[in-house]
């Protein structure tokens, strides 16, 4: 019997040539019981009918609801590409006997890194200078100087992987000493990494650079409000790397456009994709990033392998990596169809 494992297609171009020079498939590679096909078309939203055949699914970007799921019957995993499963309906899969499943700890590294470039990018007004030298008014230069890291505070929301390897990394630039509000780390997890705990309304009063590594939930939607981003210093910037939803946007417009605070940099929005021309990009004190200022050969290397190898787990009767809802795993219904299914 072939495993029939169905890939959305985002991964591929107009051609239907990978986008990606490495997103994992690699580990597919040997299994003779294994059938790989990307979606023919890539919609929003994937529809019950192209998950009906499939036994597993590979998803970047396209949400999966309760109605793509409406003739899964055989469906006994989603791989999300990433971390994030807000675009999952994971209720639905649940009920349905899905197992869904995210590339946990990959991305800790690559998203800790593009936050300090964000971090430097803005301190020393990096765009602003680059515009100069375009525009041929080099002696504006004297009205844009910048500030060092040495001696800032950096306040992060959410100390889980990528917040843990963000405060490690900072290391060596001379800042003061990390602190961090996550409500869900315990005491032992702030001393080993050395950053001092402090509440939300304490963070964004004492930090310089806010960076948001939390993810979307209804706990967190609208986590950064006006009330907030009152608390800040007009002098520090708030860095958004985890969802559009946890930062009220028409707040941060206004905070931006009246200096409230000093600037910020957005690799994630309320409503995506952005396929028009946003209105932070009509302020000179904000950095934009399509959901992919993270994005390297790398990221997608390791990502893609932890993701296919959840997919290759399941379909070899073992527990996978990165298991969001894993009561379906003690599920009589998701046992019968794991075993019907594999055999």
């Amino acid at each position: 019997m072939a495993f029939r494992i169905s890939i959305t297609a985002d991964f591929y171009d107009e051609c239907g040539e990978p986008k990606y020079s490495d997103f994992g498939l690699s580990v597919f590679d040997g299994h003779d019981s294994i059938d790989v096909a990307a979606f023919s078309q890539h919609k929003v939203e994937i529809g019950a009918e192209q998950l009906a055949d499939a036994h597993a699914v590979l998803v970047l970007t396209p949400k999966i609801t309760a109605e793509s799921l409406r003739l899964a019957s055989n469906l006994l995993v989603v791989s999300r590409f990433g971390v994030g499963f807000d675009s999952v309906d994971v209720a639905s899969c649940t009920q349905n006997d899905v197992l869904v499943t995210i590339a946990k700890g990959a991305v800790d590294r690559p998203v800790a890194e593009a936050t300090i470039a964000w971090m430097l990018a803005l301190n020393h007004k990096v765009f602003q200078k680059d515009k100069l030298v375009r525009n041929g008014h080099w002696d504006a230069r004297s009205n844009l100087m910048g500030t060092e890291l040495r001696d800032k505070i950096l306040g992060v929301v959410g100390l889980g992987g990528i917040g843990s390897h963000l405060v490690a990394l900072i290391r060596g630039f001379g800042m003061k000493q990390p602190i961090a509000f996550d409500p869900f780390a315990s005491a032992e997890v702030f001393d080993s990494l050395g950053v001092k705990q402090c509440s939300l309304d304490e963070l964004l009063e004492m930090a310089d650079f806010v960076s948001l590594h939390c993810p979307l939930t209804e706990e967190t939607r609208g986590l950064i409000g006006p009330s907030q981003l009152n608390l800040m210093k007009p002098t520090a910037y708030l860095l958004n790397l985890a969802r559009g939803g946890v930062v009220n946007e028409d707040a941060l417009f206004d905070a931006l456009t009246t200096g409230q605070i000093a600037g910020a940099a957005l690799d994630c929005f309320v409503d995506e994709p952005v396929t028009t021309p946003h209105r932070f990009g009509d302020l000179e004190n904000v950095i934009l990033a399509p959901h992919s200022i993270a994005w390297t050969d790398e990221l997608f290397r390791d990502i893609g392998r932890m993701s296919c190898n959840s997919i290759v787990d399941v379909l070899c009767g073992n527990l996978p990596h990165g298991v969001v809802n894993p009561e379906v795993l003690e599920k009589d219904s998701f046992k019968a169809k794991w075993r019907r299914v594999i055999g």
